[in-house]
Formats: C-alpha cells, structure tokens, sequence
C-alpha cells in the first residue's frame, strides 16, 4: 500500500513539474523533458514486470516432511496412496473443473506419519491398509 502512494505521489510532482515548464519556460521544452520521463518511466516498468514475472511474483511454498510422512502437492483422483492401500473397481475420470491454485508464502510441515494434500482429493485410498472400491 506504501508504494503505491509513493507512485501516486511521485506521477503527481512530474505532472506537475512538466505542466510548470510548458507554462513558465516554453511548450517545445516541455515536450522534451515529457518525452525523456517517458522512456524513462516505460522502461522502469518494463524492467519491474520482468522481475515480477521470472520471480513469479513471491514466495513460494516450502514444505518440511518428517520421517514417514506423505505430502502430495496438486490433485489426486482414483489413487492408492500408502502402506497396503489399494484401489479396486473401474477407473475414475479426473476431475474437469478448474485447477485450484498452490498456496503460496507460506511453510507446510508434515509430522510423522502424516499425510498431507495440497490439492483436491476424488475417490482415492489414502492412509495405510485402505481401500477404495
């Protein structure tokens, strides 16, 4: 929120300054002077979009998985997942609907023996010895 009142701040002083140079020195000067912030202001934003975008815009998700642990991070369907699990029965489609976003900034830490799903979760065998059928 900081940056951008700064941002504000700072377009309103050079609007203002370009607008004191049209008026008190000449109309050509002015145009140039707006002509350089331009440039000067297009390719500063060019070069924080790039940043952002190679970046991917934050932090990402760490996780920490202690002995024994399970984590899957995205979606699961029709799976067995753990010790003796098993799946019988016909296959399951999986799932049409939008992809849930990866939360992002934030630690995820697994106990032992846990089991942790980052993701959505259909007609699957999660856990020792289960079953799906």
């Amino acid at each position: 929120m900081a940056m951008r009142r700064i941002v504000a701040w700072a377009a309103g002083v050079v609007a203002l300054g370009l607008i004191g140079v049209a008026v008190l020195v000449d109309l050509d000067s002015g145009d140039r002077i707006a002509s350089v912030v331009g440039a000067v202001v297009s390719l500063a934003v060019a070069a924080y979009t790039f940043v952002q975008s190679s970046s991917g815009g934050g932090p990402e998700l760490r996780i920490r998985a202690r002995r024994g642990a399970t984590v899957i991070d995205g979606d699961v369907t029709g799976s067995a997942v753990g010790r003796g699990s098993k799946v019988v029965g016909p296959r399951t489609a999986p799932g049409a609907g939008p992809r849930r976003r990866r939360p992002r900034g934030s630690d995820v830490q697994a106990g032992p023996d846990s089991k942790v799903v980052l993701g959505d979760v259909h007609d699957s065998a999660i856990g020792d010895e289960s079953e799906r059928g």
